[in-house]
């Protein structure tokens, strides 16, 4: 049986994680009578282990949960591990797109400011870096950009 400490180091997370994971109902502990200290065992490290893992390959909690169950019910979460991921690939590509043009905006801009002298606000204008700034023709408008 391991502390809370003991198990985060073996697994290579913070104690905050393994604290987490308990309260989220993904790993469990017993309480030591004599101490109160919460101690956890070799199923726990491996339960840990597989989440750190999953996170890894970008599984929510909420999805991690659900394999989880698929699992303790002595089905196999194969079939929705692969929808799962199937799913999300194209979404991440996607992001990935769009972070690529947020990343040439940004190289864009940084390039056209250099030539330009800084000015204090004048009542008339904010930043007018950005608000003399002309995007390129092909830029797309961001997705709930105006949200806040």
């Amino acid at each position: 049986m391991r502390k809370v400490s003991e198990l985060a180091s073996a697994a290579g997370v913070t104690a905050e994680t393994v604290r987490h994971y308990t309260r989220e109902g993904l790993i469990s502990s017993n309480r030591n009578p004599h101490n109160g200290y919460q101690l956890y065992d070799e199923q726990a490290l491996r339960r840990l282990r597989f989440i750190q893992q999953a996170r890894t390959l970008g599984f929510s909690l909420r999805e991690i949960r659900d394999i989880l169950a698929h699992t303790e019910h002595g089905d196999s979460p194969c079939p929705m591990v692969r929808d799962l991921l199937a799913a999300r690939l194209p979404q991440i590509r996607e992001e990935i797109h769009q972070l690529q043009q947020l990343a040439d905006r940004m190289e864009q801009a940084l390039a056209t400011w250099s030539a330009m002298p800084d000015a204090a606000p004048d009542g008339h204008t904010l930043c007018r870096l950005i608000e003399h700034w002309e995007p390129p023709a092909a830029t797309i408008e961001q997705p709930g950009a105006d949200k806040e």
